[in-house]
């Protein structure tokens, strides 16, 4: 049962405005969740080496996509697992996916605020350019959370060269570029500890500054 608390921090009304303001982009859809979720040179390598790990395992595993977005890549991945739970923070478009995407049999939407609601259940939980966009607090929130599953995939939009790690921000639109910094789990103050690191793939954009980073964390 999915348990949901009231949120000390303002990410929903952040991410509602995001969409509703077309922030990311309009692509005369009704959500759009930008560039990263649409660009093929972005997506395809993305989805590419996430359906590589998940062949991998003889019996498909149950996926938890935290901060699913408009669903344009995990709709790539479904049919690869066992059950596939896809939540995001914005009510309005997690409504939207669950109409929009009916015909996989193994998917399955929920609204969370990830920091402070409970999570699903399941064997690998994928971030995909989610923790880049909240504050430090809230990224402390949630991995103590993912230490419930085997495998933890996290894609950051990281800069290139030195750079000092997760300098905090408040949580919206934006991310830690211009401010020279990116997220980094295993760094302070976050001291994320797994049994295995493994990069599955780095991708430089085309459009903006630094490098989009692709790790799994085993337990």
């Amino acid at each position: 049962m999915t348990h949901k608390l009231k949120t000390p921090w303002p990410t929903k009304a952040a991410m509602e405005q995001v969409y509703d303001m077309k922030l990311w982009g309009d692509n005369q859809t009704e959500f759009y969740s930008g560039e990263g979720s649409h660009d093929p040179e972005l997506v395809i390598p993305y989805t590419n080496a996430i359906i590589s790990f998940l062949k991998h395992f003889p019996t498909p595993i149950t996926v938890c996509d935290l901060g699913c977005g408009d669903f344009n890549v995990g709709k790539h991945l479904v049919i690869h697992t066992a059950h596939y739970i896809a939540a995001d923070i914005v009510t309005d478009l997690i409504a939207y996916n669950t109409k929009t995407f009916t015909t996989y049999t193994n998917l399955e939407f929920q609204c969370l605020d990830i920091a402070v609601d409970t999570l699903p259940s399941g064997d690998c939980a994928i971030l995909r350019q989610v923790l880049q966009h909240l504050s430090n607090k809230e990224i402390q929130h949630i991995l103590k959370k993912l230490t419930a599953f085997k495998y933890v995939i996290i894609t950051e939009h990281i800069p290139e060269g030195d750079i000092t790690p997760n300098v905090d921000i408040i949580s919206g639109q934006g991310i830690r570029l211009k401010k020279k910094s990116g997220v980094n789990v295993l760094a302070p103050p976050f001291y994320f500890k797994p049994s295995n690191i493994t990069e599955l793939l780095r991708v430089t954009p085309k459009q903006s500054p630094g490098v989009i980073v692709t790790t799994c964390y085993t337990r």
